[in-house]
């Protein structure tokens, strides 16, 4: 147990640190909300070698803790809103046995968008932050397609180490 529990607070030490390289680069294409996502790792990566339940701890966690040392309560609001409707529908859809690890990812950052717009739009009470949808979409696939490359990688590295 001990092992598992040290194991974990690695992977949450490693989360917050890809968040914080991610905040120290940002990447802006000019729309809010396009990012690379490289903590999400994380969770895929755990969500495949342990389990959801430990993976949504781990991803909660890790978006509390960049958010009070490298954001706002704005930026924490939003990103709670993408991450947590992100891993409720990366769980569903790889429980459907549908998608591998990869489209799991992709799935994963589309919806972390989705749950992005509508917190901007409970936020500003607009519907003109829907206008970002399509570009959001596009960078939900390309990076969760990233994001999936880079977890199998580290699930294939890692497939020995027994928790």
């Amino acid at each position: 147990m001990s092992k598992k529990i040290t194991f974990i607070g690695c992977v949450l030490a490693f989360a917050v640190i890809l968040g914080y390289i991610e905040f120290l680069l940002p990447i802006s294409i000019g729309i809010p909300g396009v990012k690379l996502g490289l903590a999400n790792t994380a969770f895929v990566f755990l969500l495949y070698k342990i389990g959801f339940k430990e993976a949504f701890a781990v991803n909660t966690a890790r978006i509390i803790l960049t958010c009070l040392l490298f954001g706002n309560i704005l930026s924490a609001f939003y990103s709670i809103c993408g991450g947590i409707l992100s891993m409720l529908t990366m769980l569903l859809f790889k429980k459907l046995k549908f998608f591998g690890c990869t489209g799991i990812s992709v799935i994963g950052g589309i919806f972390h968008n989705i749950g992005q717009l509508l917190a901007a739009k409970l936020i500003l009470q607009t519907n003109a932050v829907f206008f970002y949808t399509p570009v959001l979409i596009i960078s939900g696939v390309v990076t969760g397609f990233l994001i999936g490359i880079i977890s199998v990688i580290l699930i294939k590295k890692l497939r020995s180490v027994n928790i």
